[in-house]
């Protein structure tokens, strides 16, 4: 019997009772779909966190104060005030720091800012105008924070689109408009475009003020919260980040790294503990969602067990005019790898959609992976071996006289 002839004789088979074939090959169609939709969710929440750290910029080192000590416990990384403008000022002025590009000394914390009615608990930020240019920040109205504003210690605010959005509403007339922080009344001389950022450090829901002024006005600090660093390309992170932490470990006159006052890190070490924290997250859920193929994998055996059943006479007549074993496993198998391997593509095919529509609605990119999609159909059809080897084996050792005799 030729392949043709046995797939086609299995697809008339399968066409016999609709119902049943459909509900073993729904079970599949939902593992299917259910593993490529979840895969492809995890790898779009991956590639968009990585797009917006790699939007700060790919080639910043971020220098900030390593915790207070307190007996023998160090607090958490950021929350000493070990750094101070200069500190900054001496990088700057480094003739051995030659891998460094440009640096951006930076002061922020969270405060509640009103205007009007309207107000909104968002991240208050120091800067100079070399951050705009090390942290990727374009002005989509108005202007940015210059030399002049840091100089005279300038009451003056440039917001984030949702910062905006949160104390002004719809509004477009933004330019000249008054916000109060910490007492304080600010100008709004610009808003930044949108980074289409989330969570709690959005770049969006941030404000802009001088570095001088929310030091001495706003805050009364006399520290930095971090200091930004661009080198000079990607390919020198590592020297400037030994560069960098040499001459401060020496300047604050500290002999052992390991009591050092301050850390460094960079994008990189972000993008790859996201890369880790994401891609083991992807596996989880792929990880459950098989699951569900595993049940449809025994759903697709309990069908065929029963189709062995209802066909045991048809199987004795075949084999009491010469039809051989291997014959009979053949045509069994092929019914239960063609029923997976429809499932399969259906799946495919919906779980595709479901990704592409969940991804559009929570503004993530649209990511499918090939190897997915081929591992998916893959694994259909070895479902189908798997779970159709039985049945197929339970018909092909039923003796003739004892089928043709079964009622």
């Amino acid at each position: 019997m030729e392949l043709r002839e046995i797939v086609t004789e299995a697809l008339s088979t399968l066409t016999i009772n609709k119902l049943r074939t459909g509900l073993a090959v729904l079970g599949i169609i939902i593992g299917i779909g259910s593993v490529i939709a979840l895969i492809s969710l995890g790898q779009s929440s991956q590639k968009s966190i990585e797009n917006q750290i790699q939007s700060l910029g790919s080639n910043i080192l971020t220098v900030s104060p390593a915790g207070q000590n307190t007996g023998a416990v160090r607090g958490a990384g950021g929350g000493g005030t070990t750094l101070t403008p200069e500190d900054a000022s001496a990088l700057k002025s480094a003739t051995t720091l030659t891998t460094i590009a440009r640096i951006s000394p930076e002061y922020a914390r969270r405060s509640q800012v009103t205007a009007g009615r309207n107000n909104t608990n968002t991240q208050i930020i120091g800067v100079e105008p070399q951050y705009a240019d090390i942290r990727k920040i374009t002005v989509a109205t108005g202007a940015f924070i210059t030399d002049r504003d840091v100089s005279i210690l300038s009451k003056v605010a440039v917001l984030g689109p949702q910062a905006a959005s949160d104390l002004f509403g719809d509004s477009t007339e933004l330019l000249g408009q008054s916000i109060r922080i910490s007492g304080q009344i600010l100008t709004v001389i610009g808003v930044t475009s949108s980074k289409g950022g989330s969570g709690f450090n959005n770049p969006d829901d941030a404000i802009y003020v001088p570095l001088s002024t929310a030091q001495k006005i706003l805050f009364g600090a006399n520290n930095l919260t971090s200091i930004a660093v661009e080198a000079k390309d990607s390919g020198v992170m590592t020297e400037t980040q030994n560069e960098i932490g040499y001459f401060l470990l020496a300047r604050h006159k500290i002999s052992d790294p390991a009591n050092a006052d301050f850390t460094i890190f960079s994008q990189n070490d972000i993008l790859n503990t996201v890369s880790q924290v994401t891609g083991t997250f992807t596996t989880l859920l792929g990880g459950i969602a098989a699951i569900s193929l595993l049940v449809g994998g025994i759903g697709i055996m309990n069908i065929m067990l029963v189709t062995v059943t209802e066909r045991t006479r048809e199987i004795g007549l075949r084999k009491a005019l010469g039809a051989k074993k291997r014959l009979i496993i053949t045509q069994f198998l092929t019914e239960a790898i063609l029923l997976t391997i429809i499932g399969g593509i259906v799946g495919m095919a919906l779980g595709i959609i479901i990704s592409y529509i969940l991804t559009r609605v929570m503004n993530m990119p649209f990511t499918i992976s090939p190897f997915s999609v081929i591992l998916a159909l893959g694994v259909s059809g070895g479902i189908g071996i798997l779970f159709g080897w039985y049945p197929a084996k339970k018909a092909a050792d039923l003796l003739p006289i004892e089928a043709l005799r079964y009622e």
